[in-house]
Parts: structure tokens; C-alpha cells; sequence
């Protein structure tokens, strides 16, 4: 009986991998031999049995995956990026495979055991499979099910590849090895591994869920052209592609066809839709964000009051006393809750404006807001308690400051070099990123946070994730310092300005410069993108804005009225009213709509620019160092007192 037995563990394996030709010779010289053949040695028959049984047994694959995950954080530096690649979808297939089995309570421990290792890039992928209890749900669930039927492509180089095998060789990982043979396809490419640096796909990874979307976009476009030539049918995909907005599956000479339009919009599109610019799909990965920020977000939108020429909004003016013109720069949280200092002494300093009011009176000023409410916080305390939180780890003075979306983050930039990452829930240093070899002007987190960038005397723009201590992109072409840096409302592009007086703006993705602007007369100091992404504005030393037309790289009209040097931009959240604040200690307001409808006949005029100046707010005797429109439209302004004669 026990013959019987192992014959039948040996014909279900045969079975189960598809050897169906072996399967059929193997029963025909068993029942052949079954008479005259001696029994199988007990050490054999031995192995054979527990081998079954692992294969058989849900903890094999919590084993196996344990195994190679071990092994791949503990290989070589030069290969591990590539190796790394390999553990997601071998980790979605061991649960999916768990659940399909019915081993259910199995694959709950597996899941929850090591889904951190991918939350940062997948989190979207591992909350639909979060929902995923029973073999039903696997057949039910469209996402699942094409993952199961889909091959993942993965790029590897030859030394990459051989280690691995080695690996499932050497260990016996039979099942980690069958998921591999069944579920990857791997791409091997001759020599080494690519740089992790120069490597988009290591770097910037997309959901399995966008892959699959590419996938079946593409398939769908191809089989509409079926009875086409090939050429004419690559080219008919392509326009589709572009057209539709799709940017996740755009190809990078379409673009450069198509002049590197800036939003990302087609020619007919553009022409159908002149009230409002189609929302383009971020190239980027983007982190999730968590419910109770959207419930936050969406209760701010239904409160949002709509500004125009002639409802303007309210400000909130936050002043820095007694800085000793010490403060480097300002930075106003998303809702205005927060507001940082960086100072030349090298610390950073945050207020929360919640405690400040509890702990100071409530009178306010007449000009300013909050100046009397933060006269003895905001700077250093009269009371002898330090009212902020103090960040120390920079070793030169703090230029820049950034607040993320959510404001649970806070990155500062030095002369020290290095771009530091704050949490404001902990009130601690979390990393260190180093990169410019100069002092770093200008650090600005992407519009959903997970992503920042940064500007340099080094004459580079580099693009960061907050996972990794080196740059995903570094954009060089200025002639001189790059002062001020502005993410694109997509996150598909940002925009660098220099000392050598123009204003860039950059792919991403690949690195590369798609438009140059050219006309101011001095160096830019600010920069701020239009919501809709279509517009951009570009403060200067002088004091001059200049509005600029992203799609064609034309400056729409100059917007004068500022005396000195303009520190800082910010767009209302519906794209209509433009804010300027200026070291002549006055915030502006600009009619957005007027302005980038004017005619030539009127740039030329004089009274043309005046027309579009809805309204001043002069300061006490405080330069304006940052603005910031809450979601609500209430636009929050900070500075620093300056001393009179």
C-alpha cells in the first residue's frame, strides 16, 4: 500500500506541473513493474513522503517567501535593487495561491506578516487583496483574477538571474520556483546591473493594477486597428494614447513630437475644453491618501468660498518678532495650523497655532491679524517657556522649508548641502538626504506628498522620494544658481528658476528640459503653478511677475507694481486670483482671469498691468517671506519684523 501511496504523491506532482506525457509513461511502468520490482528503500520512500507533504502543506510557502526575502536583503549592494523586484509578485501569488487552496487563516498570517515590506509602493494593490477571504472571492474579483491569468516582467541582468536560480536550486524552493516559472516573465539583459540611479523602473514603480490597466488599454487599441498596416497601427495607438490623457502609457516621442506640451493636453483637446484643462493621470506613483485626510479634504472643498475680482480673501498675516534678522525662511502648513521658521543659526522652529492661542490673549491687531496674538511666541518668548518646537541637526543656516500635504512631514534645505526630513508628530530627524555638493535653496514637496524636489548652487534640480537617500532625477542645465523650484499640479513636471534670469521646466520621468522661459531681467526668486496647470508665475528680483502660457512657452503679460524683490507666489485653489508677497512689505493681489486674457494691443498700453492689480495690503514694516491659499481660499501670509532706521 505504501508503493500505491508514493506512486500517487508522484503522479499527482507530475500532474500538477504539467508533465502530462512523463505522468502517462510513469503509471505505464508502474503498473508494468508493480509484480516484478523490489520494494523503494525506506530512506527514499522517506524523502519522498515529506516531500509530499511539503508541498501539499500551507507553510511551505510562508517558508519559501521567508527564504528569499532573507536572502535578497542580505545580497550584494550591485544586485539586490534588481532582486528586490522579484519578492512582490512572488509574495501576491504565495497569498493568492494560500487562498485558492482554502487555507485561509494561512494566508491572513502570510499577508499581515509581510505586506510593510511592500505598503510604501503597492499600498493600492495590497488593499484590494486585503479583501480577499475565500477561493470565491479569487474568481469573483476581476483585479485577482487577471493577475493570476498575467505574466509580471521583470528586467534583470545575466550575474542577477544566475544568482537567483542558484538560490531556489540550492534551497529546494520548489514552490517559490513553480510561482516564478509561472507568473514572471523575466527580461535578461548581457553585463551588469544597470545603476539603481539610472534606472526608472527600480526607482518609480507603478501599481500591478496600473500595469494591468496599461496592458489592456494597449491590447484594446491594437485590436481596433487589426486589419491595419503595422506602422499605421503603432501611430493610431500612439495619438489614442496621447489624446486620451493616458500619460502612464505616453511615449517619450510622442511627446518630444507633440513639442512637449505641458500638460500633457493634445491639440484638439486643448480647442474643446477652454473653460477647464482635462485632468492628466500622474506618471508617478503616488502614495495613498488616508480616508480621514479625504474626509478632511472633501469638507474643506464643500466650505471653499469662490474668489474672484470682486470677492477677495481674507488674510491671515503671521509676523516673526524679535529674529534679530535671523530668519532664513518661512513655511505655512496646508491649513495653516503650522508655521515654520528657518533661521541662520541653523535650526528650524515650528509654532503650532492652536497651542499659541491657548496660551496667549486674543486681541488683534489692526493691519496685521495675528501679529499681537504671536507678539510674544513667534520669535523668542517673553515668558522665558520655549512656545515652539525646535528642530536642530543642519550645521548651516536653513533656507528653505516645506510642509507635506497632510502635515505629518516637514523637509528643510541648508547651506550645510543636505536636505533634512522632519516628523512634526515626533519632533525628530528622520533622514538626511545627501546629493548637492553646494548649499541647497529651495526644497518643495510634490502636491500629494511621497515625493519632493530640490534646488542648488550646484546648478542641479534633483527629484527625491522619501525612501531613499539618493536622487531619482537630477536636472542640469542652468548657467548659475537655481534659487526656487515649483512642482506642476499633476506631478509630471516641475519647474527650476535661476540667476541666470530664466525659468525651466522638466520631465520627470526622463530628466529632460521641455521648455525654456526667457524674459525676465534678473534673477527669479518664486515661482507658483495655476491649479488648472496651465499657467505659471515667476517672481524676480525687480520686483517683476511675469505670467507665462505653459503649452506654448509664451509670457502672457508682465505684472508690475512691486518695488523689490518678490519672495513668494501662491495661485487660490480655483486658479482665478493670483497672491504676491514682496520684500517692499506688501502682499498683492492679481485678477488671474484678466490677465491671461489680455490682447496685445493692450500689453502695450500702460494702464493694462494697473487694470489687473485687484489690491494691495501693505505691512507695518514686515517683508513678506511666504503665502500659502488654504483649501478653504483663506490665504495665510508670514514675515518677519524689521527693524525701523
Amino acid at each position: 500500500m505504501e508503493e500505491d501511496e508514493i506512486a500517487g504523491y508522484v503522479t499527482a506532482y507530475l500532474k500538477k506541473k504539467g508533465f502530462t506525457q512523463t505522468e502517462k509513461i510513469f503509471q505505464e511502468e508502474f503498473q508494468t513493474n508493480k509484480t516484478t520490482s523490489s520494494p523503494l528503500e525506506p530512506d527514499i520512500a522517506k524523502h519522498i513522503l515529506s516531500f509530499s507533504q511539503l508541498e501539499s502543506g500551507p507553510a511551505r510557502f510562508h517558508d519559501g517567501y521567508s527564504k528569499l526575502r532573507s536572502w535578497t536583503y542580505s545580497s550584494l549592494d550591485l544586485y539586490k535593487h534588481e532582486l528586490l523586484r522579484v519578492l512582490y509578485p512572488v509574495f501576491i501569488h504565495c497569498f493568492m495561491d494560500l487562498v485558492a487552496k482554502g487555507h485561509v487563516q494561512e494566508a491572513r498570517h502570510f499577508f499581515n506578516t509581510f505586506r510593510e515590506d511592500h505598503e510604501m509602493l503597492h499600498l493600492r494593490d495590497l488593499q484590494k487583496l486585503e479583501g480577499v477571504l475565500s477561493p470565491t472571492h479569487l474568481e469573483e474579483m476581476e483585479f485577482a483574477h487577471s493577475l493570476r491569468k498575467s505574466k509580471f516582467n521583470i528586467k534583470i541582468c545575466e550575474y542577477s538571474y544566475d544568482l537567483l536560480l542558484q538560490h531556489l536550486h540550492g534551497t529546494q524552493s520548489t514552490t517559490i520556483l513553480g510561482i516564478i516559472n509561472e507568473h514572471i516573465n523575466f527580461q535578461v539583459t548581457a553585463g551588469q546591473p544597470s545603476s539603481i540611479v539610472d534606472d526608472p523602473e527600480a526607482l518609480l514603480e507603478d501599481s500591478l493594477e496600473e500595469r494591468l490597466e496599461k496592458a489592456s488599454t494597449l491590447l484594446s487599441d491594437s485590436e481596433k486597428g487589426e486589419g491595419e498596416a503595422k506602422e499605421g497601427e503603432t501611430e493610431e495607438s500612439k495619438k489614442r494614447s496621447v489624446e486620451g490623457g493616458k500619460q502612464g502609457a505616453s511615449i517619450k516621442k510622442v511627446k518630444k513630437d507633440k513639442g512637449g506640451s505641458a500638460t500633457g493636453k493634445s491639440t484638439k483637446a486643448e480647442v474643446n475644453t477652454v473653460a477647464a484643462a482635462p485632468r492628466v493621470k500622474p506618471e508617478l506613483p503616488m502614495p495613498i491618501i488616508p480616508t480621514e485626510v479625504e474626509q478632511s479634504i472633501l469638507e474643506d472643498l464643500r466650505n471653499r468660498v469662490q474668489l474672484s475680482s470682486v470677492a477677495l480673501p481674507s488674510i491671515s498675516f503671521y509676523t516673526f518678532l524679535n529674529t534679530h534678522n535671523g530668519l532664513s525662511c518661512s513655511s505655512i502648513s496646508h491649513d495653516g495650523s503650522l508655521v515654520a521658521g528657518g533661521f541662520s543659526d541653523s535650526s528650524l522652529k515650528v509654532w503650532d497655532m492652536a497651542k499659541l492661542g491657548e496660551q496667549t490673549g486674543s486681541s488683534l491687531s489692526q493691519d496685521e491679524n495675528d501679529t499681537s496674538q504671536n507678539q510674544q511666541t513667534v520669535g523668542q518668548s517673553g515668558g522665558g517657556r520655549r512656545q515652539y518646537t525646535l528642530f536642530q541637526g543642519h550645521s548651516g543656516p536653513v533656507y528653505a522649508a516645506s510642509f507635506s500635504p497632510v502635515g505629518e512631514f516637514i523637509l528643510s534645505s541648508s547651506a550645510d548641502s543636505t536636505i533634512r526630513l522632519w516628523s512634526t508628530a515626533y519632533n525628530a530627524n528622520l533622514v538626511c538626504y545627501k546629493g548637492h555638493n553646494y548649499p541647497v535653496w529651495d526644497v518643495q514637496f510634490s502636491p500629494v506628498g511621497h515625493y519632493f524636489a530640490s534646488s542648488s548652487h550646484d546648478r542641479t534640480a534633483r527629484v527625491w522620494s522619501m525612501e531613499r537617500i539618493q536622487p531619482l532625477r537630477i536636472m542640469a542645465g542652468h548657467l548659475s544658481d537655481v534659487d526656487c523650484v515649483q512642482w506642476h499640479a499633476n506631478c509630471n513636471y516641475i519647474a527650476t528658476g535661476s540667476s541666470d534670469k530664466t525659468v525651466r521646466l522638466w520631465d520627470v520621468q526622463s530628466g529632460e528640459c521641455v521648455r525654456v522661459f526667457v524674459g525676465h531681467r534678473s534673477m527669479i526668486l518664486s515661482l507658483a503653478m495655476s491649479p488648472d496647470g496651465r499657467y505659471m508665475a515667476s517672481g524676480d528680483e525687480d520686483g517683476t511677475i511675469m505670467m507665462w502660457d505653459l503649452s506654448s512657452g509664451r509670457c502672457l503679460t508682465p505684472l508690475i507694481g512691486h518695488t523689490s524683490c518678490v519672495w513668494s507666489l501662491a495661485f487660490s485653489c480655483e486658479g482665478s486670483v493670483l497672491a504676491s508677497g514682496s520684500a517692499d512689505c506688501s502682499v498683492k493681489l492679481w485678477d488671474v482671469n484678466t490677465s491671461t486674457k489680455v490682447s496685445r494691443a493692450e500689453e502695450k498700453s500702460g494702464n493694462a498691468s494697473r487694470l489687473r492689480s485687484l489690491k494691495t495690503f501693505p505691512t507695518k514694516s514686515t517683508p513678506v517671506y511666504a503665502l500659502r491659499f488654504s483649501r478653504r481660499n483663506l490665504l495665510f501670509a508670514a514675515g518677519a519684523l524689521a527693524k525701523n532706521g
